[in-house]
């Protein structure tokens, strides 16, 4: 054996690599969240149907092709500690990994296949600063790399920093991220079927500004993709 893989071996006995969502022991093969898990999360299963709850969410305010979350995100839930993780504890390749997952499973099923690109809900550099990164583009990351198509991550900008969405009212939220952002390089995006990333839709205030932004271009198609519904 090599002395590297010895001295992994020894690492991981004394400090064994846990499920982010259950705390269990992984095993050979599994990577941060453990087959069991993987199988009992709460998963949606929206981008199987049309005019699903997401895509409902957006009706009378974008004309969207498509929408679709991967967990629902409910109090309690192990989908909500793997968002705290990713979110707020810096394990921004856990949602790379999930994004890949993700990706790869709508890459097989056919559905999303006729995006051109990927654009993630950008954070204010103040807060991408603070944090480290931005949990959205890290996700999308996962997702284009799953389902094929080119990441945009630098192509949507928010110039404007804002208070945390938490707590807010619809009405409250959508005044807070109202004309927050601007496309740069727009010649990039123009007559593409964009698909738009973010970790959380709740209202849809965020993505909607986000969209407001992208759509003012023209030829541009849309479709939404994140990795919670709460």
């Amino acid at each position: 054996m090599k002395v590297a893989d010895i001295f992994s071996d020894f690492t991981n006995l004394l400090y064994p690599a846990v499920c982010v969502a259950c705390g269990s022991v992984l095993v050979t093969q599994e990577k941060y969240i453990c087959l069991s898990c993987i199988f009992k999360l709460p998963r949606t299963n929206f981008h199987h149907d049309k005019d699903n709850p997401m895509e409902q969410l957006f009706w009378g305010r974008l004309n969207i092709q498509a929408a679709a979350a991967l967990y629902y995100f409910e109090k309690g839930s192990k989908s909500r500690k793997i968002l705290h993780h990713i979110k707020y504890l810096g394990n921004k390749q856990l949602a790379e990994y999930i994004g890949v997952l993700y990706g790869s499973e709508l890459a097989r099923s056919g559905h999303f296949s006729e995006t051109d690109l990927l654009v993630p809900v950008p954070l204010h550099h103040s807060r991408e600063v603070k944090r480290g990164y931005n949990q959205s583009e890290w996700f999308a990351r996962g997702l284009a790399k799953g389902l094929g198509k080119k990441l945009y991550p630098d192509i949507l900008v928010r110039y404007i920093g804002t208070d945390s969405q938490i707590n807010k009212s619809r009405t409250e939220r959508w005044e807070n991220v109202e004309n927050c952002f601007m496309v740069r390089d727009p010649d990039r995006i123009e007559n593409k079927h964009v698909l738009l990333v973010d970790d959380v839709v709740t209202t849809g205030a965020t993505l909607e500004s986000c969209a407001m932004a992208i759509m003012h271009k023209p030829g541009i198609r849309l479709s939404i993709i994140t990795m919670a519904y709460a």
